[in-house]
């Protein structure tokens, strides 16, 4: 009897905590059971927005002649804005007005004001690099000694993924506040530089000749502009000569730096040009004999 006595008393408190106020917005009281339905109802529209804007972006912008980085973009700012909207009728939905959303954002402000500097700087730096686009999605891009192509771009940071795919999360104010290389920014094409020395005893003419013809028979490497030989500096044991020669991709500059360097190494044994060993002379000196005593 005791025991089903417990159980009732039990049942009866259950709508007393979910009708207990947990804290006032406004005029409006937030109990328990308003802040299970905000954050359900808030989870359901979540998952609706990332299914509308996964929908936009592959029936409409997919259709669209716009580039990869672009119609990123877009689709965030689509889901951002339904991520917005959300917000806002969950806590229509429990009864918050705007103004009492406006006391949220006083607090929030207090809160970035003591620790959330961090946070913010990354925030706003997001917002620069989607409405600006230094970084888009889709660029082959360097950041320190990481070179990778930007797979995603979220408010607070971007995703990097390496050529040995290894994915490194970069915070967004370091692309504001530090140096990037970006390989793709604008336009794609890209000059590769290709450093050579030669020995003196070679024909300066057939190593011009040479170069240009190992630039000439690479199929990646573009004719507008034209590629160019050039003797750059007269080293200590050779001849030094750079090619100068542009791609299209600036992802495949690894691949057609190694496959020049290959041929420049058939074209001179085919042309008997020498590539020097680095040399050093060293001279002696004899000593100074000493006079023997008797």
């Amino acid at each position: 009897m005791k025991m089903d006595m417990a159980a009732f008393n039990f049942l009866e408190l259950i709508p007393k905590m979910f009708s207990l106020t947990l804290f006032t917005i406004g005029q409006t009281p937030v109990t328990v059971s308003s802040l299970i339905l905000f954050v359900l109802f808030f989870i359901v529209l979540l998952f609706l927005s990332r299914w509308v804007t996964r929908i936009v972006g592959l029936k409409i912008l997919s259709r669209l002649h716009i580039d990869e980085g672009t119609r990123y973009n877009l689709e965030r700012f689509f889901y951002y804005t339904l991520v917005i909207i959300s917000a806002v009728m969950a806590f229509q939905f429990i009864g918050i007005n705007l103004t009492g959303l406006a006391v949220i954002f006083g607090l929030l402000s207090v809160g970035i004001g003591f620790g959330l500097q961090n946070i913010t700087s990354n925030f706003i730096a997001g917002l620069i690099l989607l409405f600006e686009r230094p970084v888009a999605v889709g660029d082959r891009i360097t950041v320190g000694d990481a070179e990778g192509d930007v797979i995603e771009i979220n408010i607070r940071s971007t995703t990097i993924r390496t050529v040995n795919n290894i994915a490194i999360i970069v915070p967004n104010s370091e692309f504001i506040s530090e140096k990037v290389v970006n390989w793709s920014h604008g336009e794609k094409k890209i000059r590769i530089d290709i450093d050579v020395g030669v020995s003196y005893k070679s024909d300066l003419d057939t190593v011009l000749r040479s170069l240009r013809e190992v630039a000439e028979e690479n199929d990646q490497i573009l004719k507008i502009p034209e590629p160019a030989v050039h003797l750059v500096e007269f080293g200590d044991s050779s001849w030094n000569m750079q090619l100068r020669c542009w791609i299209a991709d600036p992802k495949q500059h690894p691949s057609i730096r190694s496959a020049l360097h290959c041929a420049i190494v058939g074209k001179f044994r085919e042309n008997n040009v020498e590539i020097p060993y680095p040399q050093q002379d060293i001279h002696f000196r004899s000593a100074i004999p000493h006079p023997i005593a008797d």
